[in-house]
């Protein structure tokens, strides 16, 4: 479940239902969620996956990146980061939904991430690229592709690789499910 994006994605979600002329019953069918469901979401009542906006919002001809708000790198002292304090940091090509897992980033070699990847609508080969440092990827949830000197690996959940980055390597997903990784990485580009 999105943590923390906005109080308003349900205001955001009637607000574009209401100027398309659509009712809950039209976009219930559209995104085969309930019409209580998307009642209780409009109100703010419930919560919803990145997986599901994502659906909602090609039906109401936004991107993803609509629903979300800019959150800027925390630099706290504090050594634990509750759950509910995880919050959406970064969405890439409305297709990568990046969190921080750590409340002070700007002192720190390491980048530790939660990254959910949506299902693209085609899938393309995974292009390699390479850039200094190291990174370790943990399987969560779904399917994850490696893409490693041009050689293919699947990864499951409990899965892990750990790399140099130097290496020609890219990751992705080509399922029609969502994949969450815990991700950690270094340079850490926030680092003053």
């Amino acid at each position: 479940m999105l943590e923390n994006i906005g109080e308003n994605i349900g205001e955001k979600i009637k607000e574009l239902r209401i100027n398309k002329g659509m009712t809950l019953r039209g976009l219930e069918e559209m995104v085969d969620l309930s019409a209580g469901f998307l009642s209780q979401l409009e109100r703010g009542l419930t919560t919803i996956s990145v997986d599901v906006l994502q659906r909602i919002s090609v039906e109401l001809g936004v991107e993803l990146t609509y629903f979300f708000r800019e959150v800027e790198v925390k630099n706290e002292k504090k050594v634990v980061m509750r759950g509910y304090e995880k919050e959406v940091y970064e969405l890439v090509n409305s297709q990568f939904v990046h969190y921080h897992l750590s409340n002070n980033l700007t002192d720190k070699d390491m980048v530790p991430r939660m990254i959910d990847i949506l299902p693209k609508e085609k899938q393309e080969r995974l292009k390699g690229y390479s850039h200094d440092g190291e990174e370790f990827i943990y399987v969560l949830e779904g399917i994850l592709t490696l893409v490693m000197d041009d050689r293919e690996e699947t990864l499951f959940p409990g899965d892990s690789a750990h790399y140099s980055s130097d290496s020609l390597h890219n990751w992705g997903n080509n399922t029609s499910k969502k994949t969450r990784i815990i991700a950690v990485g270094t340079p850490n580009g926030y680092k003053k």
